[in-house]
């Protein structure tokens, strides 16, 4: 999909990217665990053996296949592929809004994630939720965020870059970039530079 930008002061085509691009920055999430890996080590043979290994992964690109369906408006099968991770993985996660690539999802059952937003290289660990609070209105999550394992991200608030928010915790406010929260409500106990 082609997007017009302006680049001090001139109007040029934006190619944001599709499916695989963002397949194969999840996949760098693989590699080495903990760790981004480098874009040249993600192969097509590296891509199949991750691919068949994890089932993590196998649910990630039904995601993405989902996702890039809507995009397309491909009609039903972005329904289609919704309870197919529903059913197969337990996750439950919103084709039509952007996250980044490089998203990670260690254990994708239990986990409901159904952000306004997320960005680039998001960490989301075992039953995880993350949507609506008392209104219409969702969580944007930031670039390389972290969010452990039984934790609640709700409302229309903002997760900042770098932030890491802590097993079972319940976010119901804005973080700031990384910052790290804990507890019921979360609060935040250090802010990282």
């Amino acid at each position: 999909m082609q997007t017009q930008i302006e680049v001090q002061g001139q109007i040029v085509e934006s190619k944001e990217p599709g499916l695989m691009d963002l397949f194969r920055q999840d996949v760098q999430r693989w590699i080495e665990p903990g760790r981004i890996s480098d874009p040249g080590l993600v192969t097509g043979g590296k891509m199949l053996k991750l691919f068949l290994r994890h089932y993590q992964l196998r649910a990630t690109l039904l995601f993405r296949f989902g996702a890039w369906c809507h995009q397309k408006r491909i009609r039903g099968f972005p329904s289609i592929i919704q309870r197919m991770l529903s059913l197969l993985y337990g996750l439950e996660i919103a084709m039509s809004q952007e996250i980044g690539g490089g998203l990670y999802i260690a254990h994708p059952y239990g986990t409901v994630i159904m952000p306004a937003r997320i960005g680039k290289n998001c960490s989301i660990v075992h039953n995880v939720t993350i949507g609506l609070r008392n209104e219409w209105d969702f969580p944007v999550i930031g670039d390389e965020v972290f969010i452990g394992a039984g934790a609640r991200v709700l409302g229309g608030i903002v997760i900042g870059d770098g932030a890491k928010i802590g097993a079972n915790a319940v976010v119901i406010e804005d973080v700031p970039a990384r910052a790290t929260v804990v507890g019921v409500p979360a609060r935040v106990i250090s802010v990282g530079r």
